[in-house]
């Protein structure tokens, strides 16, 4: 099961922390990442941290935001600094396991004065 929480509604230029957790397994991920989709878009790849701790970001989130996790990937954070109403989505977690992936089902961020 993976789970994510901290979403919410802040105003432009601020900050909020989320976080990913999984549980029911002991295996460690490959990859955990976090995704967004806003209403009536695609979803996109907002950062990914590897089972060697490379981190990778989405254009638009470089140098805002910053992804991290245990060595297991059962628990991650993104920490997103300097928000902007473009960053309003639906912010999934994804882990990666050798032969299979799972999804939480997203919390809500909402960046508007």
């Amino acid at each position: 099961q993976v789970v994510e929480s901290g979403g919410g509604l802040v105003q432009p230029g601020g900050s909020l922390r989320l976080s990913c957790v999984v549980s029911g397994t002991r295996r460690s991920a490959h990859s955990m990442a976090w995704y967004r989709q806003p209403p009536g878009k695609e979803r996109e790849l907002v950062a990914l941290i590897s089972n060697d701790d490379r981190t990778t970001y989405g254009d638009s989130v470089k140098g805002r935001f910053t992804i991290s996790s245990d060595g297991a990937k059962h628990t991650g954070v993104l920490q997103m600094n300097g928000l902007k109403p473009g960053d309003t989505a639906a912010y999934l977690c994804h882990v990666q396991f050798a032969r299979d992936s799972y999804w939480g089902r997203g919390t809500q961020v909402t960046v508007s004065s």
